[in-house]
């Protein structure tokens, strides 16, 4: 296994040159999966794991996804990014403090998000997730360990602000250090194209969360990471709700034949 030091080192390389898709699993199961099907790194997903818990996502509390993320961390060889969501913090110094504890957990990056959960007010001010950027960059500068920080802009996904201002809001998080810079919702290539453009030469992520554009397609436009947030646990969760819907309702079993092999599972997380 390698340490987490040699883990953030691979993390870094990655987001140097081309592109890659990091993939978000839920539980060791998955991650092991993942990374038995050739993925180079992985990447929590904070809604995935309030699923596979019995909650939604934005409910997990801090301790829990804490020991979540180490759990993950440790599972594969593989590099971790963490759906850090807004840092469990309001404040800069809260966020500094709990990125501490996530990069303590063995994460090999971690995302920061502008959304506050804030009844009427979902975004934070610009100055305000600024300053939360800079404290999440002076906790990973001040652990030394290389971690990559992610920073993301959540307007356009959450229908709060339009391309140009989240734009904006991506440039003043490159310029406060984000490594790798990402605005869930972007679907269209003319405004993933912008994006690209906007915090180049920073690495930008995009979220294909359902059917769209290629790999080679995103690549081609410059887009250096591809995650799917929550879309694998989705996808795993829809069929299992339709096989169970099927014996509820009609009695039948015909969903169960498309399902995985026991076979098929045990090579995956033969080791």
């Amino acid at each position: 296994m390698p340490t987490p030091a040699e883990k953030r080192a691979r993390f870094r390389q990655l987001h140097e040159a081309g592109c890659f898709v990091i993939p978000n699993p839920w539980d060791v199961g998955s991650a092991r999966m993942l990374q038995a099907l050739g993925f180079q790194a992985l990447a929590s997903t904070s809604s995935g794991m309030a699923w596979s818990s019995g909650r939604i996502d934005n409910e997990v509390p801090l301790e829990d996804a804490l020991a979540h993320l180490a759990l993950l961390a440790s599972a594969s060889d593989l590099p971790l990014n963490a759906d850090f969501e807004n840092g469990y913090a309001d404040t800069p110094e809260g966020v500094a403090v709990n990125v501490r504890r996530a990069l303590d957990a063995g994460v090999a990056g971690l995302s920061i998000e502008d959304m506050s959960q804030g009844l009427g007010k979902p975004l934070y001010e610009t100055a305000l997730a600024v300053e939360r950027v800079k404290a999440a960059r002076s906790a990973i500068d001040a652990d030394g360990t290389g971690a990559v920080l992610v920073a993301r802009a959540e307007g356009v996904l959450i229908r709060q602000a339009d391309l140009t201002a989240t734009l904006d809001r991506l440039v003043l998080f490159a310029e406060a250090g984000a490594d790798c810079l990402y605005a869930p919702g972007l679907r269209d290539a003319a405004d993933i194209a912008a994006a690209v453009k906007a915090v180049s030469p920073k690495p930008l992520n995009v979220l294909m969360g359902a059917p769209g554009l290629s790999v080679a397609q995103l690549a081609d436009l410059g887009v250096r990471r591809i995650s799917v947030g929550g879309a694998l646990a989705r996808a795993a969760w829809g069929g299992f709700l339709k096989a169970a819907r099927e014996i509820a309702g009609d009695g039948t079993f015909n969903a169960l034949g498309q399902a995985a092999t026991g076979a098929e599972l045990k090579a995956l997380l033969k080791p």
